[in-house]
């Protein structure tokens, strides 16, 4: 590792993350201050597929962007937890969808120059409709489009969630072979 971690110093925390400040030798060998965000959670994302390849979307408002957002049913994931567990929680409490069968697709680190958010992301199958289950947080619209129109969506920047991007064009790539 060519940073070297002096000192830290919390500067923010709540239930989902925490902002440390702190003191490093940079590479070049110069003392510096780095601001880390640490999220509690690990992300998961579920591209939910029907036989006939509509997959699930789920809008809603997303407070940091001021805007609405298409994307696929994701979440997190505490400590404890196993991932696919998470990954089809996620999906019964946004869509209210269960799946027979979970498939993994990727691994991402989300911005990895600032923080170290780690999201998995699924495909699911075998689909059958049951109750949603939102949190409190949450005011969601589900939407059910042909697989092509998602990806068209994220062509025109009507979809930018960059979980949503990479697990729809990862699921692309694995139909294309």
């Amino acid at each position: 590792m060519a940073w070297q971690t002096k000192s830290s110093q919390v500067v923010f925390e709540n239930s989902w993350l925490r902002v440390e400040d702190r003191d490093v030798i940079n590479p070049a060998g110069h003392p510096t201050r780095y601001g880390v965000v640490h999220f509690k959670n690990r992300a998961v994302g579920v591209v939910a597929m029907t036989d006939d390849r509509q997959v699930y979307l789920v809008g809603q408002s997303r407070y940091p962007l001021a805007s609405y957002s298409w994307e696929i049913p994701e979440g997190g994931c505490p400590n404890g937890e196993a991932l696919e567990v998470a990954a089809l929680r996620e999906l019964s409490e946004e869509t209210g969808l269960k799946a027979a069968h979970l498939q993994p697709l990727l691994t991402l680190h989300l911005s990895n120059s600032v923080t170290d958010e780690q999201a998995h992301l699924y495909l699911a199958t075998g689909l059958t409709q049951g109750e949603q289950h939102l949190e409190e947080s949450e005011d969601i619209t589900v939407r059910c489009v042909a697989f092509s129109e998602a990806l068209a969506m994220i062509d025109q920047g009507l979809i930018t969630d960059a979980i949503t991007v990479a697990a729809l064009l990862a699921v692309d790539r694995q139909l294309c072979r």
